[in-house]
C-alpha cells in the first residue's frame, strides 16, 4: 500500500509500534541512537526491530554527533539502510561517513528563518537526503522530535540536487497543507504521533498517513 507522499516514522521503539508504521503505509521507519531522547533504544532492541521491517521498507538509524567507534558497534549489530546524522555533524563529517561505510547519508538541517537555507545548499553538495527540520529551541536537549514546526513558506518551490524529506511539528491534522505548501515528496514525524513522549500512537500513525491519500 504506497502513499503519493513517502512517509518516515521515527523514533520506533517495540513490535507494535512498528507494526503499526508498517501497516499504514510507511516507506521508512527510523530508529533513535541518542541517550537524551525518550525514543532511544538500545542496540539489542535495535536489531530485534530491524529484523522485523519487510523487505522494501528503509531502516534509518538516528545519530547525534556519533564518533566511528559508536557507529562501528550500531551497525555491526543493526542493518540499516540509510544514516541520519541529527547533530552539528560538518561537511567533512557527512562526506567521511559515506565513504566509510559505503550507506547513503541523511542530514538533518534546522530552520527557523532565511538564514539557514544556506546550509541546506550546502549540505545537499555532500549528503545523499535532506532532512529539513525546524530548529531547535536554544537550550533544548533534543535536536529534534520537539513537536516543532517553522515557516513552510520559506522553502516554498526550493528544490536541492538530492530528495529531501520535511520535518518539524508534523501531525495528521496539518501534514496535507505542509505538503501542500512545500511540495515536499518525502515527510518525517515523530512526536506528531504520540500519546506521550517517545509512545507512538497506531491510531493516530493512521490518521497521518491516512491525511496524506
Amino acid at each position: 500500500m504506497s502513499l503519493p507522499t513517502r512517509v518516515k516514522i521515527c523514533g520506533l521503539r517495540d513490535a507494535a509500534m512498528l507494526d503499526a508504521a508498517v501497516q499504514a503505509g510507511a516507506a521508512y521507519v527510523g530508529l533513535v541512537f541518542f541517550e537524551k531522547s525518550p525514543r532511544n533504544v538500545t542496540l539489542a532492541q535495535a536489531a530485534a526491530l530491524a529484523a522485523m521491517v519487510p523487505a522494501g521498507v528503509a531502516k534509518v538509524a538516528l545519530v547525534v554527533n556519533a564518533d566511528d567507534a559508536e557507529l562501528d558497534a550500531l551497525l555491526a549489530q543493526v542493518p540499516v539502510d540509510i544514516l541520519q546524522l541529527h547533530g552539528s555533524e560538518s561537511l567533512a563529517r557527512v562526506t567521511a561517513l559515506k565513504a566509510r561505510y559505503g550507506l547513503p547519508v541523511m542530514k538533518a538541517v534546522g530552520v527557523a528563518g532565511p538564514d539557514d537555507l544556506a546550509a541546506l545548499d550546502a549540505y545537499a553538495q555532500v549528503a545523499d537526503l535532506l532532512l529539513v527540520d525546524a530548529k531547535p529551541p536554544k537550550g533544548a536537549d533534543l535536536p529534534g522530535g520537539n513537536g516543532l514546526s517553522f515557516d513552510w513558506r520559506l522553502i516554498a518551490g526550493r528544490r536541492w540536487p538530492v530528495p529531501w524529506m520535511l520535518a518539524g511539528g508534523l501531525t495528521p491534522a496539518n501534514v496535507a497543507q505542509a505538503v501542500a505548501l512545500t511540495g515536499a515528496g518525502q515527510v518525517d514525524v515523530s512526536s506528531g504521533v504520540e500519546s506521550a513522549p517517545g509512545v507512538k500512537d497506531a491510531a493516530l500513525i493512521a490518521a497521518f498517513c491516512a491525511a496524506l491519500r
